[in-house]
């Protein structure tokens, strides 16, 4: 009988799971909550819910639970924000508390850059309004 073959952790498992998301997601939304760009566009008085939406979003993404999509279903995330202005400046804003909120997690550089790698792909997928030439 041959010895399993070991599998390698995913993304979600080696940066610490669910408690290094949450303390991605809870430091982004800090930012948030003073922003005032990014604030008017969450209609709920408490970003927690929105919160809980991005950190379940971003756990499933990265290899967790699926939690997100038992939920809510399949992501569609330019659908979900097609009801919002996203133009070029509330994405420069996502990215600056996001990009402080990659950096607080002070993840080793391999992981760090393919996290914000796809996160920062991910702002410039959600633009939906071109800046007027």
């Amino acid at each position: 009988m041959s010895a399993p073959i070991p599998q390698e952790a995913s993304f979600f498992d080696a940066v610490g799971g669910e408690p290094t998301f949450r303390r991605l997601v809870d430091r982004f939304y800090q930012g948030v909550a003073d922003d005032p760009l990014l604030r008017p566009m969450y209609p709920e008085e408490d970003l927690g819910p929105a919160a809980d939406r991005l950190a379940l979003f971003l756990m499933q993404y990265w290899g967790g639970p699926n939690t997100y999509s038992s939920s809510r279903g399949h992501p569609r995330l330019r659908m979900r924000h097609a009801p919002f202005v996203v133009d070029v400046a509330a994405r420069d804003a996502w990215l600056k508390h996001m990009r402080d909120a990659v950096d607080s997690l002070e993840l080793p550089r391999p992981q760090h850059d393919q996290l914000w790698d796809y996160l920062e792909r991910a702002a410039y997928f959600m633009v939906n309004k071109m800046e007027n030439p």
